[in-house]
């Protein structure tokens, strides 16, 4: 018996080492990854903001940081209360979650190939074929021709990562993961500014109601003059009519206005996840102005913007593909073991004769398939440099956003600094005009062009008044959210942040340039 066991040890012994010595050659070439090495792509960086003040600094994307509550700067108890709700309610906001963790699942599901599959199963069949036999325990047929089979038994198998095929899955589903991320931040961001957009339009159409209603009031006040100035004989019928029409267009306007700010309140209130029908907003005129620019922008600021953020890593992911398109091109090989009992008699079932086991490599490697390889590598490449062309026009466009929004805050203080003069003249002009018509030294014809400079000179006001908040939600949105001291001196580690200066201020025009690109990326295998 025991020379029995002696032999049976030699027999398995270069088996064991064959297999050994295969796992630990599988081992040292899954430390070689084909492909080409992930490089951020160059990008066209200005290296200033042409529409800022000096000391702006350009800076690259890095999505890392928290935004905070970034409408806050705004200093408005209903638009906080607002935008809480959205944080929460939102249903754009739940599909990139929902998205994101499909993504996180993804990374999981691609690192599994790392490891053995291990299965299990057991089975019992029993067959005929009409004849009589006797046999042993492990092969006997019962004397109505009736063979059973029953087994149990464990299997096992890994394929080793030669070339960096898995490496490359799980670093395309981390970039991936990275992307949904930043594209779950990007629509949160988007949403915010939307709501506090739509919420400043709504302000700013209160504002016009409330300017309607009182030219309203006006224009009643100057018909009743005029029907006055009628009956004393002093005044033609036509001036009435024309004051009466005068003041049935201002009531017309005013129920127009009506329109928009209900669609605005519509609109927020499918933002922050309720029905348009349950929703409102009580009417209140806007009071708000765009907060103060920092004299400097620390480059954090830039660097935060999810959506440059996003696009980097879809390239990231499609630079990994690369490299399973390559893999594809190398042989794999297979380490599968099996081992169980299986017996004709279920009561000899695990016993040491029912044992069996199989263990042995498996290399394979196509030999023909027609280009398919080579169209998914084509492929896989032609992705990349969609991918990469995207994130440098992302870049491109995330400037130009600022520049916009840097021109508008700009250009609209200025703006509105001249249109108040405008509005004051208009007043008194329509003063002085007034007095005159009851003094009786100059027509109607001129008290009507006078009111309607003067409602055209303070609708126009309120106008600039609401496209300045919200080109100032467009700055901050394009700056990745927000600018308040907090948020500067806790992601750049200032001390203290540079003081701000009012939007007024004149702005220098710095001139435009472009850091050197760096190096593309490289392919290396």
């Amino acid at each position: 018996m025991q020379s029995y066991r002696t032999a049976r040890v030699r027999s398995l012994a270069p088996r064991v080492m064959t297999i050994a010595v295969v796992a630990a050659l599988a081992t040292l070439l899954s430390a070689c990854v084909v492909g080409p090495d992930y490089k951020r792509p160059s990008a066209e960086i200005p290296a200033s903001y042409k529409e800022a003040a000096p000391g702006w600094k350009v800076a690259e994307p890095a999505d890392q940081h928290d935004r905070g509550n970034w409408w806050s700067i705004y200093e408005d108890p209903q638009l906080n209360a607002l935008e809480d709700q959205l944080n929460t309610a939102n249903q754009t906001i739940a599909q990139f979650a929902a998205a994101y963790r499909q993504a996180r699942a993804l990374v999981g599901e691609a690192r599994a190939a790392y490891f053995p599959t291990i299965g299990a199963s057991a089975g019992a069949t029993r067959s005929g074929n009409g004849s009589s036999s006797g046999g042993n325990s492990t092969t006997a047929t019962s004397r109505s021709g009736v063979n059973n089979s029953f087994n149990v038994q464990l299997d096992a198998s890994w394929e080793p990562d030669l070339w960096g095929s898995v490496t490359r899955s799980v670093n395309s589903q981390k970039a991936g993961q990275q992307s949904a991320a930043a594209d779950l931040a990007n629509a949160r961001l988007s949403a915010q500014a939307t709501l506090a957009q739509t919420y400043f339009s709504l302000r700013a159409l209160d504002s016009t109601q409330k300017l309607l209603d009182d030219t309203v009031a006006a224009y009643q006040r100057s018909l009743q003059l005029t029907q006055n100035q009628y009956a004393a004989g002093v005044a033609a019928r036509s001036d009435v009519i024309q004051a009466q029409t005068q003041l049935q267009s201002a009531q017309a306007a005013a129920i127009d206005n009506g329109i928009q700010r209900a669609q605005d309140e519509h609109a927020i209130a499918v933002l922050v996840g309720q029905p348009a029908s349950t929703f409102s907003i009580p009417p209140m005129p806007l009071t708000a102005t765009p907060p103060a620019v920092p004299a400097q922008m620390p480059s954090a600021l830039l660097e935060r913007r999810p959506d440059i953020a996003s696009a980097e890593r879809k390239a990231a992911a499609a630079n990994e593909q690369i490299g399973v398109a390559i893999a594809a091109f190398f042989p794999s090989l297979t380490l599968s073991a099996t081992g169980g009992f299986e017996s004709s008699v279920f009561s000899q079932l695990l016993t040491a004769p029912s044992r069996f086991w199989t263990l042995g490599p498996q290399l394979a490697e196509t030999l023909f398939d027609a280009g398919l390889r080579q169209a998914k590598n084509d492929a896989a490449r032609a992705a990349y440099d969609g991918n990469v062309a995207t994130y440098r026009q992302t870049v491109l466009a995330a400037f130009q956003d600022v520049e916009d929004n840097l021109a508008s805050q700009r250009i609209l203080e200025q703006e509105i600094v001249v249109q108040r003069q405008a509005v004051e003249s208009a007043r008194q002009a329509l003063a002085i005009v007034t007095n005159e018509y009851k003094a009786g030294t100059v027509g109607y014809v001129n008290v009507l062009t006078a009111q309607t400079t003067a409602f055209t000179a303070e609708q126009k006001l309120e106008n600039i008044a609401g496209q300045r908040m919200v080109s100032s939600v467009g700055l901050v949105k394009a700056l990745g959210g927000g600018w308040d001291v907090s948020q500067m001196n806790r992601e750049t580690g200032d001390v203290a942040a540079p003081a701000p200066v009012p939007a007024s201020s004149p702005v220098p025009v710095a001139q435009s340039g472009a850091t050197p690109p760096s190096q593309a990326p490289t392919q290396s295998q």
